[in-house]
């Protein structure tokens, strides 16, 4: 058994009521003036809410990147760009080239014959079938529905085919000079306004050909 002399006994005593003082004070110094107690607390640290990340506020707060723009300006929401052709005339047979180029950022997919609306001088909708092929209208080489991937910047095309009708050059009576063109049903249509117009007249039948990829 170890044996503490009484000198070292009060010098261990002293210094435990030494550090004991030193919270005792503190607390009997809170008792007696509470409010110069709260004059003296330290605020608590501020966060600043730039940098606040996780549950328990430590990092750099993560960085949300806006929502990609689904087009480019100039670009229409579809992601796609319809455009017509000059029209080719021989012999009352007409053929206009279409063309879909995508202007967007993302790949676009084709598959089929575009969707095809014509419309008067005074835009009111034409008395026009709109036919998924050429015929009967003439003998002209379709490839058929078939899948078209298209990357940015690349074009499908289309022709377009009907036989001339007498049109009214004062009024433009007979002549679709609205075309809506969509890549497919249930797609957003565009409207172009082919040169010199489709003069359909009262034939009523408009062949086009599928989509195919433009490679030259």
């Amino acid at each position: 058994m170890t044996v503490i002399s009484p000198r070292h006994g009060l010098i261990l005593a002293a210094a435990a009521v030494l550090t004991a003082g030193c919270g005792l004070g503190a607390e009997l110094d809170r008792e007696a003036n509470p409010e110069r107690t709260r004059a003296h607390t330290p605020a608590p640290p501020t966060v600043d809410p730039s940098r606040a990340g996780g549950p328990g506020g430590v990092g750099p707060a993560p960085q949300v990147e806006p929502p990609a723009a689904t087009a480019p300006p100039g670009c229409p929401a579809t992601g796609v760009q319809v455009t017509t052709g000059m029209v080719s005339a021989t012999m009352g047979l007409r053929a206009m080239p279409v063309t879909l180029t995508n202007c967007g950022a993302r790949e676009q997919r084709v598959n089929g014959y575009p969707d095809v609306r014509v419309r008067d001088v005074n835009r009111e909708p034409m008395d026009v079938t709109v036919l998924k092929g050429p015929g009967p209208i003439t003998q002209l080489d379709d490839p058929g529905p078939h899948p078209v991937a298209l990357k940015p910047g690349e074009s499908a095309r289309s022709v377009f085919v009907w036989r001339y009708s007498a049109v009214d050059a004062a009024t433009q009576r007979g002549s679709g000079v609205y075309v809506e063109i969509a890549p497919a049903a249930g797609v957003a249509r565009q409207t172009v306004e082919p040169d010199g117009g489709l003069d359909i007249g009262d034939t009523g039948l408009l062949g086009t050909t599928a989509w195919q990829k433009v490679t030259d």
